[in-house]
């Protein structure tokens, strides 16, 4: 079955091996970019199918209305693929607020507005998938990086909530969650907020000397995490999460322990907060 996409931040990453993927499986693409000249390179992958968009996803006015556009001249957009971010790197007491909100405005708000623009034609049409690229950091918090696991912990509360939204009406909604990959998102992706506070340098130095030593060697290969997300597409229960990486598997599941065992330890405790007349939630 060919679809038509709509992927965001296909200049490069992760964004241009699920587009090329996609293209590849004999797909349509809309790409967006920023320059014009990464469209007229996206653009040269396939004359027929690959069509480029410029797009800035912090302008909501302007992702309705490339939206709008491609609905009425590409054709109804089957799968949306929320991929545009980046990341900012530094403790989050050395990290202006102005970093925090600008982190957020493209990784959840750009995310947000994208996921908007095509919900009202998926939803008439009765059927869509929408995927976002989050991260494990946004189901696991590091060190380190604390805006950018913040922005990718409320993208995925976001879907989560949207998944039980619009699956009645037959929109299937699917967070990606990638480990480390070799993009070039810990290189010239990545916000590296100057270094102000002596007393994080022992456990933050060697942090950002190993991600900068690792850029370029990561254990993910992006393209075939765009055969996994293609994969998904034609299941009729397709993963509500999608994680990918073994390094994201491990660092995902020790996450989710830790989380199990503070409701275990602390069960009473919570309990004990109930009136004894209250109703139980179903």
């Amino acid at each position: 079955m060919n679809r038509t996409f709509l992927i965001t931040g296909v200049s490069s990453g992760l964004g241009r091996a699920l587009a090329s993927g996609a293209l590849q499986a004999g797909h349509t693409v809309v790409g967006t970019v920023r320059r014009q000249a990464d469209a007229e390179e996206f653009a040269a992958l396939s004359p027929d199918r690959a069509h480029a968009r410029l797009l800035d996803v912090t302008d909501e006015t302007a992702v309705h209305s490339v939206v709008e556009e491609v609905e009425a001249s590409v054709g109804p957009i089957d799968v949306l693929i929320a991929n545009a971010g980046y990341g900012v790197e530094g403790t989050f007491e050395e990290t202006p607020l102005r970093e925090l909100r600008a982190q957020f405005e493209v990784n959840v708000f750009g995310a947000a507005a994208t996921v908007r623009a095509v919900l009202p034609y998926m939803r008439e049409r009765r059927g869509g998938h929408i995927l976002a690229v989050t991260s494990m950091g946004g189901l696991a918090g590091f060190p380190g990086v604390s805006a950018y696991c913040g922005s990718k912990y409320a993208l995925e509360g976001i879907l989560d909530a949207v998944r039980k939204e619009v699956g009645g009406f037959g929109i299937r909604v699917t967070a990606v969650e990638p480990g480390s990959f070799r993009t070039d998102w810990a290189g010239r992706s990545m916000v590296r907020v100057p270094r102000s506070v002596p007393d994080y340098d022992e456990i933050f130095e060697p942090i950002r000397a190993a991600r900068q030593a690792a850029s370029g060697n990561q254990l993910g290969d992006p393209d075939k995490a765009a055969t996994a997300v293609l994969r998904i597409l034609d299941e009729p229960d397709p993963p509500a999460h999608l994680v990918l990486g073994s390094d994201a598997l491990g660092l995902v599941r020790a996450a989710r322990a830790d989380l199990d065992k503070d409701l275990d330890t602390w069960e009473e405790l919570s309990r004990s907060t109930d009136f004894s007349d209250g109703h139980q939630i179903a």
